[in-house]
């Protein structure tokens, strides 16, 4: 297992926009994709587990994760929020097949099995500099959110035919459970 302990040195945050303060959990371990190995983005997935468990509130909530069998269809709408450049900001954005995606002039083939693009080809809409590791959630018919990806890499900000470029989650699925039981 690829794991290491930090000794308490990060922090996780939740309800971060709430006054009073929030929630904070220390985090104990972090768990790295075996197969990842930076700089490159493909396996880019890390696991955190915190040092005590938190409590769902009305402001609090847990998103869903996919089965790994379970599609979202191209075109469908999701959402990405992120403290990017130290501001919270929430954008919504469109999933795009890895056909288009790995065009010639979009990503010439670098998006593997384990990426998901989403944003829009003519761009102005995006996922930043320090949104990494931040989530697209997609609502299903019932209005239940699933994380569909995580904020992994892209070219620039919002540029034409360079989308975000995701953690398909339904790719780990199976990974995750492995390292959690969930």
């Amino acid at each position: 297992m690829h794991s290491q302990n930090f000794l308490f040195q990060w922090t996780a945050t939740f309800g971060a926009l709430l006054k009073p303060p929030t929630l904070k959990r220390s985090v104990k371990t972090i768990i790295i994709h075996e197969m990842y190995r930076y700089p490159e983005h493909d396996y880019d997935i890390a696991l955190v587990k915190l040092s005590k468990q938190v409590e769902f509130t009305s402001n609090i909530h847990r998103v869903c994760l996919p089965e790994p069998s379970q599609t979202f269809p191209y075109n469908i709408y999701a959402v990405i929020t992120g403290w990017g450049t130290h501001t919270y900001q929430e954008a919504t954005v469109k999933l795009i097949d890895s056909d288009t995606c790995n065009k010639e002039e979009v990503y010439d083939g670098d998006i593997t099995p384990r990426m998901l693009c989403a944003g829009y080809l003519e761009g102005g809409v995006d996922a930043c500099q320090g949104d990494s590791g931040g989530p697209l959630v997609t609502p299903d018919s019932r209005l239940m959110w699933y994380l569909v990806g995580i904020v992994s890499w892209g070219d620039e900000c919002a540029k034409p035919n360079k989308p975000g470029v995701y953690t398909r989650v339904t790719y780990f699925r199976d990974w995750i459970t492995s390292k959690t039981g969930i």
